[in-house]
């Protein structure tokens, strides 16, 4: 798999962030899927072949930890990283998650453009987090 076909679904309601995600997602030479709801980012999930997902933790229509549970069960072996303006790090149910592996890696908005970028490449260069990643991404 050549690095340019990684594919990462952003899901979240703020169009603006998506827009900034996509940006970051793209500066890794990987295609972004937006979804502005948990029923387009489902739907994505079942379509694509996803190597990363980057998910808010509120969304209008469904909890994102909710969320990351649904798409943990549609595609087992996709990292899930939570980005939050109301969860921050030592929350016990982002903690929660990160000890049950339902999510590989956590944000706080607002978030360090370097800080997503480095969770992403570590998410993406992982063998054990992307197991259908063939060769891994220029940068790491």
């Amino acid at each position: 798999m050549k690095r340019w076909e990684r594919v990462v679904l952003v899901v979240d309601d703020d169009p603006d962030i998506c827009w900034v995600l996509e940006r970051l997602v793209e500066s890794l030479k990987a295609k972004c899927i937006r979804a502005l709801d948990c029923r387009s980012a489902l739907q994505a999930v079942r379509l694509s072949r996803l190597d990363l997902v980057l998910l808010d933790a509120k969304l209008p229509d469904m909890d994102g930890l909710e969320l990351a549970r649904q798409i943990r069960r549609t595609a087992p072996g996709v990292p899930i990283m939570l980005i939050s303006g109301y969860f921050y790090k030592d929350d016990p149910a982002v903690q929660a998650a990160l000890e049950e592996e339902l999510i590989c890696g956590f944000a706080e908005k607002p978030f360090l453009h370097t800080a997503v970028i480095g969770a992403m490449k570590a998410a993406l260069c992982s063998p054990e987090a992307a197991p259908g990643a063939a060769e891994p991404l220029a940068a790491c």
